[in-house]
């Protein structure tokens, strides 16, 4: 006969069943379309037990009807539920930092709302940085949650190449101090982590909440080399050039574009005509301008070819062009926490030249994957152009390392430790 302890197994299918998950983001752009694609097709491939709910702004289901898509590929366990119209249009603006705190508090309740009426067993939170402050000051709902922590840097003084200045030490300071007060949160279970290294730091804070480093999802398809050849034609790049592809929002100043083109300035004109850089990606109307600014000033004193793609790309294409590079540029300026650029490159075997700090920097030293340099001088990332130029590109970075870094965060594992720990 059992003990009063034991669980019997259709006790234990009865309890998976009832299980009612709740994913939210209000956000349109970004990782989310990308990470809510990856669960649902898990979800979905695996036939895993339960609901699942995603709550999402009107807009994704509007600019992401791909996504939501699937929700009719998989049974009836999946599904996307957009929050209000009024709801959405009475969030405050993320322009100034009070009103981005405001805000944070009014996701807070409409999570708790959703999460109510929807009678959620658990919540997972995609961005859990912004939610920390209405966690410290006690905020609740009515189950256990969890989140995906992007972009710590309380650790970062433990990297190779950092050198922290004192308003980085002060923002050190306050993460801590935060992340203290969210670990003792009673309905917190497990804080995701897309940094590989902070998971020891945080169980130094000797909380009961699990860290657990979570990959950053990458598909890894192969190309042919006809469509990767079709793609240069299309694009009309000289056939005796090296192509240095950017890719991502193009009128975002962390992106670097500007240093990157001010180090193109800086080249000897012989090296300018080996070189053909490829923009790829979205620009705003208003940044769109000024960069063509930039882009023709460089044209008219430099022999170098600049390809230009202002558009959303669909997955299979942006993988295209990562096949095509040479070379990929990820020059941000300070960038906090994980970068896909590394990862499409890595998955593609292309080399990379990259900022070296922070979390990119590191990334980038231990898994070989190129050049990193202080993409914040422009004489720096010169000289890394130089080396690439001079020599072949296929003497920088370790294939075999690329190759385990994006195995290692294939879109499969992602949704696996997610499932595996909520």
């Amino acid at each position: 006969m059992p003990s009063k302890n034991t669980v019997s197994s259709s006790e234990i299918k009865k309890s998976s069943s009832d299980r009612k998950i709740l994913l939210f983001e209000l956000s349109v752009g970004g990782h989310y379309p990308a990470y809510i694609k990856h669960l649902v097709k898990y979800w979905q491939k695996h036939e895993l037990p339960g609901s699942l709910d995603i709550v999402v702004s009107p807009q994704f289901m509007q600019q992401h009807a791909d996504v939501v898509d699937l929700e009719w590929n998989g049974g009836q366990n999946v599904n996307f539920r957009a929050i209000a119209p009024e709801e959405q249009a009475s969030l405050s603006s993320r322009k100034s930092r009070i009103s981005r705190a405001s805000r944070t508090f009014e996701e807070w309740q409409i999570l708790r709302k959703y999460a109510t009426r929807l009678e959620a067993t658990h919540c997972l939170i995609t961005y859990f940085d912004t939610r920390q402050l209405p966690l410290a000051l006690g905020a609740k709902l009515p189950c256990p949650f969890s989140g995906i922590y992007f972009r710590p840097t309380f650790h970062y003084s433990d990297f190779a190449s950092y050198i922290p200045s004192w308003k980085d030490r002060l923002q050190q300071w306050r993460e801590k101090l935060l992340l203290s007060q969210v670990l003792r949160h009673p309905q917190l279970h497990t804080l995701f982590c897309l940094d590989p290294f902070v998971v020891k730091y945080i169980d130094q804070f000797q909380s009961r909440v699990k860290a657990i480093h979570l990959p950053d999802p990458v598909e890894i398809s192969n190309n042919s080399e006809v469509q990767v050849e079709k793609l240069r034609e299309k694009l009309g790049i000289d056939p005796s050039r090296q192509i240095f592809l950017l890719f991502g929002g193009l009128t975002n100043p962390r992106k670097g574009v500007s240093q990157l083109l001010e180090a193109v300035s800086i080249l000897p004109a012989p090296l300018c005509q080996k070189l053909c850089l490829v923009f790829a990606g979205q620009a705003n109307s208003t940044g769109r301008v000024s960069l063509e600014s930039q882009i023709e000033a460089v044209c008219q004193s430099q022999p170098v070819q600049i390809i230009r793609r202002y558009e959303y790309m669909p997955e299979p294409e942006v993988f295209e062009h990562f096949q095509l590079a040479d070379v990929v540029l990820a020059p941000y300026q300070r960038h906090v926490g994980m970068s896909g650029i590394l990862l499409q490159a890595a998955a593609a075997q292309k080399p990379v030249l990259s900022s070296n700090y922070g979390l990119m920097g590191e990334i980038v030293h231990q898994y070989k994957l190129g050049l990193a340099v202080d993409s914040t001088v422009p004489d720096e990332l010169a000289r890394g152009l130089k080396q690439f130029l001079l020599e072949s590109p296929e003497r920088f970075g370790d294939r075999t390392k690329m190759k385990s870094f994006a195995q290692q965060n294939s879109a499969e594992r992602f949704a696996s430790v997610i499932f595996e720990y909520i």
